[in-house]
């Protein structure tokens, strides 16, 4: 247990699953947004390095997509049966219900574009994270924190990867995917505050680069 844990964890953590579900399903609905403008109109006349171009950075984001739903499921046949790791996993699964319909989404538009989407590997490498502090998979905490390093981290890629697309319809739509990715970042920080730790939902009024480490927690 993380050693921030104030006296206000030993309450009901009937009322702290509560919080982690209706924050998860928060994140779910904001991932609906944007999904008709991913494909609309990708299909219309593009020079062939412009679709070439936005097709590398939709398979860039998409092997991340593909990382992120290998992680939760790898994850959540490691939560503990306790009240905090059901609903540690019941967030997960919801967040992972969002990376999975990117997933569809992104392939669809690479696909408009004429070109192959990047497949899921089997595995993947999470060992930077981990030897960083920012999360592991030895504990429901240390879980939550390694998920939340992932989507800080993703919503930063969005941000930064849209900007070069070409389609503006793709740019909308990845737009939409990022924010949705931030509020994954913003559910599992809630989560953390039901269970009584002190911190701010939103920690900054930017993700981005420089104000990552104000996101993600030390294990």
């Amino acid at each position: 247990m993380d050693s921030r844990l104030s006296p206000r964890s030993r309450r009901s953590y009937t009322i702290s699953r509560r919080g982690l579900v209706v924050g998860g399903a928060i994140a779910g609905v904001s991932s609906a947004f944007g999904f008709s403008a991913l494909t609309a109109q990708v299909g219309r006349a593009m020079p062939a390095g412009d679709k070439n171009k936005d097709a590398a950075i939709l398979n860039n984001a998409l092997f991340y997509e593909h990382q992120a739903i290998w992680a939760y499921s790898v994850a959540a046949g490691k939560l503990s049966d306790s009240n905090i790791g059901k609903a540690v996993k019941a967030l997960a699964l919801k967040n992972q219900a969002d990376h999975k319909a990117h997933r569809d989404a992104l392939a669809a538009a690479v696909r408009s574009l004429g070109v192959t989407p990047v497949g899921a590997a089997q595995s993947y490498d999470l060992s930077s994270y981990i030897q960083r502090g920012e999360g592991n998979l030895d504990s429901d905490v240390n879980i939550a924190k390694l998920a939340l390093a992932l989507e800080t981290d993703a919503a930063i890629a969005y941000t930064t990867e849209i900007a070069q697309l070409n389609n503006p319809s793709l740019i909308t739509a990845g737009a939409s995917i990022g924010s949705t990715e931030a509020s994954h970042a913003t559910a599992i920080r809630a989560a953390f505050v039901a269970l009584g730790i002190n911190l701010d939902y939103v920690p900054a009024s930017f993700i981005s680069s420089d104000t990552r480490n104000l996101w993600v927690l030390k294990v």
